[in-house]
């Protein structure tokens, strides 16, 4: 392994972890391109869409883990909500992360499109009213709640997500969960998912270690970093920040598929 890969997965992981604790996402939705195509632009390596899913696998696994660690004394984490669809994800990303043996490389980035695709136009649908609710008040669909999170679960699972880049604007605009319990609560169920997910990939064959452990170390040192700069940030900015990331990064994924 040569210095400049190093490097490099070490700049991916950095980056992913950041927005992983800032925005309340595993960092999947970034990392997973950047792992794809960084290596080959700065010509220091090539990984194909299997093992990408693997290590982002286990980078959302650690990177979640620290930003949990992080918010444990928060107040904004909705327990019941992480209780019905952390079960729920766990299980889905659990079957898609070992389903995806039996796919072809590129039909996991048409997956990871679809699945971005949807989280990006669902980020513009206008809401208000929310974040200014008391978590005490809150409530939920646990019917939809649950069938949301075995699906995204299934459908993360195969790129090595935790679903979180899809999983928070089904929580805000279906659910209707406030923007910083959104972030703080979907960021412990990422993590109860990239265990499923984590342990399909390791199963199935698809990780490289010695290149996870790279991007993972990166991760847990910046995750709570990413925390402490979420909780500076006005909601509505988080939002935007979070729909103009997924945007840019779909966009992408289907430039490269059509090419």
């Amino acid at each position: 392994m040569t210095i400049g890969l190093i490097v490099t997965l070490c700049l991916i992981g950095a980056v992913g972890a950041l927005l992983s604790g800032m925005l309340g996402i595993g960092g999947a939705i970034v990392n997973y391109p950047l792992l794809l195509y960084l290596p080959v632009w700065f010509g220091v390596g090539k990984y194909t869409p299997h093992q990408v899913a693997g290590i982002v696998a286990l980078q959302v696994l650690f990177a979640t883990l620290s930003g949990v660690i992080a918010l444990r004394k928060s107040k904004s984490i909705h327990y019941g909500l992480v209780l019905y669809m952390g079960i729920s994800i766990l299980i889905g990303s659990f079957l898609g992360a070992y389903g995806a043996k039996y796919l072809p490389g590129d039909w996991i980035n048409v997956i990871y499109a679809l699945l971005a695709t949807i989280a990006a136009i669902m980020m513009f649908i206008p809401r208000r009213g929310l974040d200014d609710q008391l978590i005490e008040e809150i409530t939920f669909n646990k019917v939809i709640a649950v069938v949301a999170a075995i699906v995204v679960g299934m459908a993360a699972g195969v790129v090595g997500a935790g679903g979180a880049f899809i999983l928070v604007p089904i929580m805000l605009q279906v659910l209707k969960i406030p923007t910083r319990v959104t972030i703080a609560s979907s960021l412990a169920i990422t993590f109860i998912s990239s265990i499923g997910a984590s342990v399909g990939k390791v199963m199935a064959g698809h990780i490289p270690f010695l290149c996870a452990l790279i991007v993972v170390l990166a991760s847990i040192v910046v995750a709570p970093f990413g925390v402490w700069l979420g909780r500076q940030i006005h909601a509505k900015a988080l939002r935007y920040t979070l729909a103009m990331l997924i945007v840019v990064t779909t966009v992408k994924i289907w430039v490269g598929i059509a090419g």
